[in-house]
């Protein structure tokens, strides 16, 4: 691409602020580096995490420079490749974890590691890949981590409890649950008891029944897992609705819950809470980019915004009751 050539972008220059601290830019667009491609985006989707970022939750790994340009999850065409790139080239469909110092999402133009970017097959949307990325892992991570969960359905039938099933990671945990042998108990508000149980709950509460508050199984099943994808509620809610052996995942982990998985693991306890850290895979998102193209698992998209309107995806996201994931596009 020639020098000079500018792109429209989105940033932020500081911690804080909220989507008013968004500022729209133009940039000259990024030349991917060794191992690296450039991609004409075609999607992202904004993440609890990219949240947690601009408010300096993760500091000091992320950002590693202001101003940032936020956005990990990537849909797109491959513009440009960079030297050593050898499984694609310029016109390829690919999904991306934009996961580097650069960030990148919200942008015309963004640069993607090859090694955490995948060919995306025709019978995928671009809006359906971006929403899968960083969702779709998380989901799957904690599905992989619950002792005896099993995509083939062999084993015993696992009972599952995921909170906020309506939203981005909740609606893929859901999903690929059913795939696997799991009986699952859902949470959610009152107006998406219909979707949830149409994306294959057995059993779906609403959150601000007695019930719900108590996260007690209508069937009175014992968890064995907990995908808990919201916030607000402390151990002693979760640990009497556990069976011998159950785990709470909780993905997004503030520091009083690495301080009770810590004793938890001191004092040999069986029933534990665990923060979910999760490193992207290649392997992991091909794999469940697969299941988007089987037709197994699909997003639930709330809204779409164009990339002029950025901020109001993000304030959207702020306010915590989107259905399914928020997308932009350029």
């Amino acid at each position: 691409m020639a020098k000079n050539t500018m792109m429209r972008a989105v940033q932020y220059n500081t911690y804080g602020g909220g989507a008013a601290a968004l500022k729209h830019v133009e940039l000259q667009v990024p030349s991917p580096k060794q191992d690296e491609v450039l991609l004409k985006m075609e999607a992202t989707s904004i993440n609890p995490f990219d949240l947690r970022i601009q408010k300096g939750i993760v500091w000091p790994f992320l950002p590693r420079k202001f101003p940032h340009i936020p956005g990990i999850d990537a849909a797109g065409e491959v513009f440009e490749v960079g030297s050593g790139v050898k499984n694609f080239k310029a016109g390829d469909k690919v999904v991306a974890v934009l996961f580097n110092i650069c960030g990148g999402g919200l942008a015309e133009f963004a640069v993607a590691k090859e090694n955490l970017t995948v060919s995306r097959p025709p019978e995928v949307t671009a809006f359906q890949g971006a929403a899968l990325p960083i969702a779709g892992l998380a989901a799957h991570e904690c599905l992989l981590r619950t002792p005896g969960f099993s995509y083939e359905k062999t084993g015993q039938q696992l009972n599952l409890l995921i909170t906020a099933a309506s939203g981005g990671v909740g609606q893929y945990a859901v999903q690929l649950a059913k795939l696997g042998n799991a009986h699952v108990t859902a949470t959610c508000g009152a107006r998406n008891l219909d979707l949830v149980k149409s994306l294959g709950a057995d059993e779906v509460i609403d959150y601000k029944t007695p019930d719900g508050a108590a996260l007690k199984s209508p069937s009175g099943r014992k968890y064995d897992a907990v995908i808990h994808c919201t916030t607000g509620f402390p151990w002693s809610t979760f640990k009497p609705n556990l069976s011998t052996n159950g785990k709470v995942f909780d993905i997004t982990p503030t520091p009083s819950v690495f301080m009770t998985y810590a004793l938890q693991k001191l004092t040999f306890s069986k029933k534990q809470l665990v923060p979910l850290l999760m490193t992207p895979k290649k392997q992991k998102l091909d794999f469940l980019l697969n299941f988007v193209k089987e037709g197994k698992i699909k997003a639930v998209i709330d809204s779409i915004h164009p990339l002029s309107k950025a901020e109001e995806a993000w304030a959207k996201s702020i306010d915590g009751h989107a259905i399914g994931k928020i997308i932009v596009e350029p």
